[in-house]
């Protein structure tokens, strides 16, 4: 831990007993025990998991990479992290800002300047700031198939131009993968390398990251995850392809790794931007700045309460910490890590409808022994308070999804979610419902907590107001606008 989180801990009268104080030896055997039960409990196939602690990374493995091939997952397997690699995108552009390179509150235009969406004003106004911390505005789930080359970000930016806006920029958080490939292109342009190649050069060889890639033909050196699906309960099954990505989705989810390499990178802001052999890799304030509050997240549980450059910020029993979450294609990944108390845990699974509760048992044991912190838990509350449910029945819709909000008959909670696919996802995907029961209400947002049934873990849905009066839904970490 560096010498600045460790003051900042003691100002805050931290109730740590991890960064060396009281903490008890790490107990590898009863962890590699309690991993092997949770897969099993919850149907998980495979997964590998790394814990920093006390400075030392301990990694695990249990379950296989294949449920046809049955291949034993191993602690040098390799899995897809999905939006974890936001972070390291976050990385790079906040070291090209740091160096002078780069101007986080200067027009994206400045650096790119073919760069539009659909929205005029948005196009000479969104900053890369805006990009890291979600408040562009720009609609966050755009996809397109570019090819192989090495133009496919250039080329991605050109399509974005016809994509419109979530909220006007600066006006709430939503989430916005879109955001994040151009952040990639603005990587490119500065450095004058691929996003890859920035990506090698700037983090993974001065970390040693041997076992982080982001193309097809560098995961096939290395045992790699397949991903699973299926519904809760049930044994999931492989999915017919390794991975729907197309290579351009690469600054927003297209990191492959290992669990030790993910939690190694983690450490670099547990270490405040040392390395173990003692190399500034990121200087302090870089990592401060990351690390500090940027936006308040209209749902403040489902990756933190607030939003930094690049990582969702949490404070759990008064401790701060950050993280991020992961899907692809039937893989889920998970990091969460408290810089003051000095650990961090990478979970990289390969799939499971209940993967979510295997993590979140495991993070809650592991950090409650390691530094006596507690994670808290979202759920409805003890005694459900009065909520007049009119107001939010209708519809919310932004670019290609459309979530319908109905009254519930007494008995079966308050309002119901069907979520579903349009326009261009059309019958992408079977609709999806949640009951929702509430949590709180005050004059600005309510909070409700959904599911879609008992089996399921509970989610947070915000329905709030903008300073405009302007009526939105937080799902999922990203805000639809009220719109029938």
């Amino acid at each position: 831990m560096s010498e600045y989180l460790k003051q900042e801990a003691a100002k805050a009268g931290s109730p740590l007993r991890g960064a060396g104080v009281d903490a008890p030896a790490f107990d590898s055997a009863r962890w590699q025990a309690r991993l092997d039960e949770l897969l099993a409990a919850h149907h998980v196939p495979g997964a590998a998991l790394a814990v920093v602690s006390d400075g030392a990374v301990h990694e695990f493995a249990s379950g296989v990479l294949h449920t046809g091939t049955r291949v034993a997952v191993s602690t040098d397997s390799v899995f897809q992290i999905g939006s974890i690699s936001k972070g390291y995108t976050a990385t790079l552009v906040v070291l090209l800002a740091h160096a002078g390179k780069l101007d986080l509150d200067a027009p994206v235009t400045d650096v790119l300047p073919d760069f539009a969406v659909a929205d005029a004003e948005a196009t000479m106004t969104v900053t890369p700031r805006q990009l890291l911390n979600h408040t562009s505005g720009i609609e966050g789930d755009f996809v397109s198939d570019t090819g192989r080359g090495d133009d496919c970000l250039a080329r991605y930016v050109e399509d974005v131009r016809d994509v419109g806006l979530t909220n006007p920029p600066g006006a709430t958080m939503s989430y916005s993968s879109t955001a994040y490939n151009i952040l990639g292109r603005i990587v490119e342009v500065v450095t004058g390398r691929t996003w890859d190649e920035a990506l090698k050069e700037m983090l993974c060889v001065p970390l040693g990251l041997a076992h982080t890639m982001t193309l097809p033909e560098e995961v096939l050196r290395f045992r790699a995850a397949m991903g699973h699906m299926g519904e809760p309960g049930e044994d999931p099954v492989p999915t017919p392809l390794w991975n729907m990505l197309p290579r351009s989705a690469g600054p927003y989810g297209g990191i492959c790794a290992t669990a030790g390499d993910v939690a190694r990178f983690a450490r670099l802001f547990v270490d405040g931007g040392r390395t173990p052999d003692g190399s500034q890799v990121l200087a302090a304030e870089t990592v401060e700045a990351m690390l500090r509050r940027e936006v308040e997240m209209p749902d403040q549980w489902s990756l933190g309460a607030h939003w930094g450059l690049g990582w969702g910020l949490f404070e759990w029993d008064g401790v701060r910490g950050f993280g991020h979450d992961g899907s692809t294609f039937g893989q889920l990944a998970y990091l969460r890590a408290l810089p003051e108390a000095g650990i961090a845990v990478a979970l990289l699974t390969n799939g499971g409808a209940a993967a979510p509760k295997a993590f979140e048992t495991l993070c809650r044991e592991l950090t409650a022994e390691l530094t006596g912190v507690g994670m808290p838990e979202f759920g409805p509350a003890a005694e459900e308070p009065a909520v007049d449910p009119a107001p939010f029945v209708g519809s919310y819709r932004r670019e290609g999804f459309l979530m319908t909000v109905t009254d519930r008959p007494a008995g079966e909670g308050v309002l119901r979610v069907k979520y579903e696919g349009v326009d261009g996802l059309k019958d992408a995907f079977e609709p999806l419902f949640w009951n929702l029961v509430p949590v709180s209400d005050a004059p600005s947002k309510t909070v409700f907590a959904g599911r879609r049934n008992e089996k399921d873990g509970w989610i947070p849905v915000v329905f709030y107001a903008l300073a405009d009066g302007s009526r939105y839904v937080h799902f999922g970490v990203r805000a639809t606008a009220q719109s029938g």
